[in-house]
């Protein structure tokens, strides 16, 4: 059996969830993409697919099978260009993980020059405050701001986002402008944890050398930097994020930045990839990339 042309014909089937139509769109008798199929499967030791008179789906296995596939095929169609130069040459699937805000701010609007540069390139983006696993789930390389976890990837430090504080100006025309941290026992302040449950430490500012923590009134924790921007916005409160974050807000004048002598610390950006022999080509594109765009960004 030709273990790659098997593959090829497994995601055909997979894709068209017909033995016939993908029997037809290779031109190839049915029955030899059913005998292929079953040929893999008994090598594989699992079944890849459900079966019905009206319609094949994949199974569990069949669904991790099938991810896998595509990535090794699309890799052996890299390799047959590794000596091109020509960016159509660089094709596959890129499954990336960052912080919503990294997205929407940094990434998302330079997006369209990077994937007309490179049209072969087929991307998953994914955006939110969860921790993925990046080698169970299969993501490539992430984007993490804050301090790290041991966690046995590989971390490339992208340098260090510089964090403000900030509230709107209905929030300040109601309870005052902060002139130094012993006001803020008299104001609210929106908390941002990861896992609710677990009340952070309060308003933080850092000397240069410590980070401090002062107590303050607020009674409202978010764990989504999305609704942690829109409660200061909704004057619920003082946030304390990184500028880039609320770079618009600011300049509509929807947010204003306050205690500028007391900011917290500089929060770090990491790339954090698995730790690989040889990533593929549009890996190291999209990160040498991604490491570019954050250099603008970054202190």
């Amino acid at each position: 059996m030709d273990k790659i042309h098997a593959m090829q014909l497994f995601i055909r089937v997979a894709e068209l969830e017909s033995f016939s139509r993908a029997a037809d769109s290779m031109g190839l008798p049915k029955g030899s993409v059913s005998r292929q199929i079953q040929a893999l499967e008994n090598g594989l030791g699992a079944q890849l697919l459900h079966r019905t008179t009206r319609r094949v789906s994949l199974t569990q296995d069949g669904m991790v099978y099938y991810e896998r596939a595509k990535d090794l095929l699309a890799n052996l169609d890299e390799l047959d260009g590794l000596f091109l130069h020509d960016p159509a040459s660089v094709s596959g699937r890129l499954r990336v993980d960052m912080p919503a805000g990294v997205a929407r701010n940094l990434v998302i609007p330079r997006l369209p020059l990077f994937l007309q540069q490179y049209p072969g390139i087929e991307l998953e983006l994914s955006s939110s405050d969860r921790l993925v696993d990046v080698v169970r789930e299969g993501f490539d390389c992430v984007v993490r701001v804050g301090t790290l976890k041991d966690s046995g990837l590989i971390a490339r430090p992208l340098g260090k986002l510089s964090v403000i504080n900030c509230a709107s100006p209905d929030y300040l025309t109601r309870f005052g402008y902060p002139d130094g941290l012993d006001d803020l026992a008299s104001h609210a302040v929106v908390h941002y944890s990861t896992h609710l449950g677990t009340r952070p430490q309060g308003f933080e500012y850092y000397d240069g050398e410590t980070s401090h923590w002062v107590k303050t009134g607020g009674i409202l924790t978010v764990n989504s930097t999305e609704t942690y921007h829109a409660s200061a916005l909704a004057g619920l409160g003082i946030i304390q994020v990184p500028r880039v974050g609320v770079r618009d807000s600011l300049r509509a004048k929807k947010l204003q930045e306050i205690l500028p002598q007391y900011r917290a610390r500089p929060m770090p950006v990491s790339l954090i990839y698995p730790h690989r022999r040889n990533l593929s080509r549009r890996v190291h594109l999209f990160m040498a990339w991604l490491t570019e765009i954050m250099k603008t960004y970054v202190d």
